[in-house]
C-alpha cells in the first residue's frame, strides 16, 4: 500500500470519526453521565469510522499484507488523535474544561499541579489504547467485508 494511501485513509479515518462523534455527543448528551457519554460516543465513532474506511480500502489494503497496512493507518491515525487531544488538553478552554470535570469527578482540593498532569496523562493513554485497539478490530472487519475482485486475483 502506498503512502499516498495510507494518508488518504488516515485524514478520512480521523476527519468521519471526529464528524461521526459531534454527532453522537449531541445524540447522548441527554444522558446524565457526561463521561459515559463521552466514551460512547468515541468508540462508537471509531469503531463505525474504522470499518467504513476498511471497507472502501479494502482493495488497496489486499494488496500487501493485510496486517502491516492495517498496522500502518492504525498507529497514524492513533498518533494523530493523540495530537489532537493533546492540543484540545493544552487549550485554554479544553484545560479549563477539563479541570472542572476533574472538580466534579473527585475531590480534587488538594491537587497538586503534578497530580493534574498525572491524572491527564492516564486518561490519554487509556483513550489512545482503546482508540488503537479499536481501530485495528474496525479496520481489519472492514477490510474483511469486501471481497477481492477476480481481475486483482490474477
Amino acid at each position: 500500500m502506498k503512502f499516498s494511501n495510507v494518508i488518504i485513509a488516515t485524514v478520512s479515518l480521523v476527519l468521519l470519526g471526529l464528524i461521526l462523534n459531534a454527532f453522537l455527543m449531541v445524540g447522548l448528551i441527554s444522558m446524565n453521565n457526561d463521561r459515559l457519554a463521552d466514551m460512547l460516543s468515541f468508540i462508537i465513532a471509531v469503531l463505525v469510522s474504522s470499518l467504513v474506511v476498511g471497507y472502501v480500502f479494502a482493495l488497496r489494503i489486499q494488496e500487501d499484507s493485510r496486517i502491516k497496512a492495517i498496522g500502518v493507518i492504525d498507529v497514524l491515525s492513533t498518533f494523530t488523535v493523540l495530537v489532537f487531544d493533546s492540543i484540545w488538553i493544552s487549550n485554554t478552554y479544553g484545560g479549563e474544561w477539563f479541570t472542572e470535570d476533574l472538580n466534579n469527578a473527585f475531590n480534587t482540593s488538594g491537587w497538586t499541579p503534578y497530580e493534574y498532569a498525572a491524572h491527564t496523562a492516564l486518561l490519554v493513554s487509556i483513550v489512545t489504547i482503546i482508540g488503537f485497539v479499536v481501530i485495528f478490530i474496525g479496520l481489519y472487519v472492514g477490510s474483511m467485508l469486501r471481497k477481492s475482485s477476480a481481475k486483482t486475483k490474477e
